[in-house]
């Protein structure tokens, strides 16, 4: 018994300090959590501004004789339906509203229709209407096109359905329960889309736009380190870096699902800066296919960049300026490719990269042809012939992404980038163009005129008439 009392008098002490470190770390961690993304500490204030705005139903005698009990259920809309962007509370808004109002007209109908039956066929018509609809709302909720967008919407139909008809066997004041429900409902909806919309909004869109946007720089960050990387050798033949600083891409392997829903609930949100009504949001995740294919490519690459077996140098030498050249100039346009995204433009900045890409491949094909066959021992050149193949692989899907975001481009109409002509502009390059004419000797001047320029021959052309160029006194063709 002393030594027990003796162990706790050693551990209370360091019980207050090691509970004092936990809601430290705790705070530290929350601080950081709103550092990381502001926006979520505004969303927070926005969620307890929308129930505030909602539980005035309660505080104030008049709107709560108006709806009585039934006001809580805009409270608890309220908190269901506010989601963190406007597209995921808007599609979560208008599927509650519609739901509610379609289910409760159905569950009067269903309860208006049981009560034609008399007591004893009231509860089983009811019981044979809840088993059919809850049945047939169920098996539609198995459609992915229905259950990506209106899932949430089935819930609450089924959910209505059910209270409506069921309680209306109880209870006579069927009709009034339904509209209470349904007022209450569009009341609690429209003040969380006020709110989420009008106060500081999250575009699920942007996001969307963004991340695609992002992925694709990932990948070029990657190409454009992996040559470097990858032949850079020690003297006994391993590679120096086994834990790169271009392992970012990861992310993008995983984001399939993400861009999906974030597709789906972007589909919801109106017009928004340079988002226009039907936004081609499908496009985007074209793009984020090709985009984690590609990705995929890179994963193998970067399998052989950290491998312990390595061919011998003066094998990676052979192939180490193309190499290098493929995977910087894919690289270099995939940087194009997601600043352009970005930006929202069409921008033709990525193809010249990508034709020099596909000259170092060709280039490198002849290489292997001709160095690789002299080679007896095969070990040594298969993983250098492993990467060559991959990386032709990357330059094939980094024009699959070009195309993607061309498409994307144009669906979506971004501006154009090419830079307008002034007339100054014009005017230097004809005076440059004159000028390169008479440093020369040419034996035969060609000159272009407009339409509405004076021919030769004609009154007012006088100074066009002259057949001979007086700067280098030869014939003179006319077009």
């Amino acid at each position: 018994m002393v030594s027990s009392n003796h162990e706790n008098a050693k551990q209370s002490p360091a019980s207050p300090k090691r509970q004092r470190g936990k809601i430290v770390g705790f705070a530290l961690r929350l601080k950081e959590l709103g550092k990381d993304d502001p926006r979520k500490i505004i969303h927070s204030f926005k969620v307890g501004l929308a129930l505030t705005l909602v539980s005035l139903f309660y505080y104030f005698k008049p709107l709560y004789e108006g709806f009585g009990l039934a006001a809580m259920w805009a409270i608890l809309t309220v908190v269901v339906v506010f989601e963190f962007s406007v597209g995921a509370t808007l599609g979560k808004g208008l599927n509650r509203m519609l739901a509610t109002l379609t289910a409760g007209a159905l569950g009067i109908g269903a309860h208006r229709l049981a009560t034609l039956s008399g007591e004893t066929g009231e509860p089983i018509l009811v019981a044979l209407f809840v088993f059919i609809i809850a049945g047939i709302v169920t098996f539609l909720r198995f459609i992915p096109q229905i259950k990506a967008r209106y899932d949430y919407g089935m819930l609450i139909f089924i959910l209505t359905f059910c209270l409506i008809s069921v309680s209306g066997y109880r209870d006579e004041e069927v009709i009034e329960m339904g509209f209470e429900r349904l007022s209450t409902v569009v009341l609690g909806s429209c003040a969380s889309v006020v709110v989420c919309t009008f106060i500081c909004p999250v575009w699920i869109g942007v996001d969307l736009h963004n991340q695609i946007a992002t992925n694709i720089e990932k990948l070029g960050i990657f190409l454009e380190g992996f040559g470097d990387e990858y032949f850079k050798i020690s003297e006994d033949g391993q590679p120096i870096n086994k834990s790169s600083s271009l392992q970012r891409y990861k992310t993008v392997l995983t984001s399939g699902s993400k861009e999906e829903s974030m597709a789906n609930l972007a589909r919801w949100e109106p017009c928004h800066g340079k988002f226009r009504f039907r936004h081609p949001w499908n496009e985007y995740l074209k793009v984020g296919n090709v985009t984690r294919q590609c990705a995929f490519k890179i994963e193998s690459l970067n399998n052989y960049l950290t491998s312990e077996i390595q061919s011998p140098p003066e094998v990676r030498n052979i192939i180490k300026g193309e190499c290098t050249v493929i995977s910087s100039e894919c690289g270099k346009a995939l940087k194009e490719l997601a600043s352009a995204i970005r930006k929202m433009i069409e921008s033709s900045a990525a193809e010249p990269h990508i034709s020099n890409s596909k000259a170092a491949a060709e280039k490198l094909k002849s290489v292997i042809r001709s160095s690789f066959s002299k080679h007896r021992d095969y070990l040594e050149i298969i993983q250098a012939g492993a990467v060559a193949s991959l990386l032709f692989e990357v330059v094939k899907c980094t024009e699959e992404v070009a195309d993607a975001a061309q498409k994307l481009a144009s669906l979506a109409h971004f501006k154009n980038a090419k830079p307008r002509v002034t007339s100054e502009k014009q005017e230097l390059s004809s005076q440059e163009a004159v000028k390169q004419v008479s440093g020369i000797n040419a034996a035969h001047h060609v000159i272009t005129i407009n339409s509405s320029q004076s021919l030769p021959g004609s009154e007012n052309s006088k100074r066009l008439d002259c057949r001979i160029c007086r700067l280098c006194k030869k014939p003179l063709t006319w077009l």
